[in-house]
């Protein structure tokens, strides 16, 4: 048994050393992606950003979504307002003891209310608003998607695909843009989406 521990000591030693010396070669980057014909394939994309831009509806739906942010920011910032100017109106006659202990504290008890009130307007219209919004943008992402495939079924083409800010593709040659065909696609077809988100 002493032999065979003898033997792999050295063995081990050997393995090390020759596994600390291995040769830093440059190693080669080309990825062997297997070569198919792509005769005939018909690749598009659209640009995200042009899209939301140039297609009526979704700007149609973009500006509902923004005039309820501002009726609810509207309507917060009046709720905050009056709790403040109820708060040093109340401290003025209190500082002039113009109140009684039995009033004070019952003005102390309303501006709780009114600020729980806040509180709780702000949590969930907020929390509603955002959702409505999160709905509708993700109604209008499946109809563009359920539209995309037939325009490219329409017009023959294999691939299409989603340009943008942050989006997966870096780069694409700009005359397989087809973002104003596919925009004037979606408008043409507005009433139709709109029945369909609205059902």
């Amino acid at each position: 048994m002493n032999k065979v521990i003898i033997f792999s000591v050295p063995l081990l030693f050997i393995i090390m050393v020759s596994c600390g010396q291995k040769d830093k070669a440059k190693v080669d980057t080309t990825p062997k992606v297997e070569i198919r014909d792509m005769k005939g394939l018909k690749i598009a994309f659209y640009n995200s950003d042009s899209l939301k831009v140039q297609f009526n509806f979704f700007k149609e739906q973009e500006d509902i979504v923004n005039k309820r942010q501002k009726k609810f920011e509207s309507e917060l910032e009046r709720r905050q307002k009056e709790y403040q100017e109820f708060i040093i109106r109340n401290n003025q006659r209190l500082q002039n003891n113009e109140l009684s202990e039995n009033q004070a504290m019952q003005i102390q008890q309303r501006a709780q209310q009114m600020e729980a009130e806040i509180v709780q307007y702000q949590q969930t219209e907020g929390a509603r608003l955002e959702k409505e919004t999160i709905d509708k943008l993700e109604a209008i992402r499946k109809k563009i998607e359920t539209y995309g495939k037939q325009f490219s079924e329409e017009n023959g083409i294999d691939i299409l695909l989603i340009h943008g800010q942050g989006g997966q593709i870096n780069y694409i040659n700009a005359t397989m843009d087809v973002t104003k065909e596919f925009t004037e696609y979606l408008n043409q077809r507005e009433v139709e989406i709109e029945k369909d988100i609205k059902k």
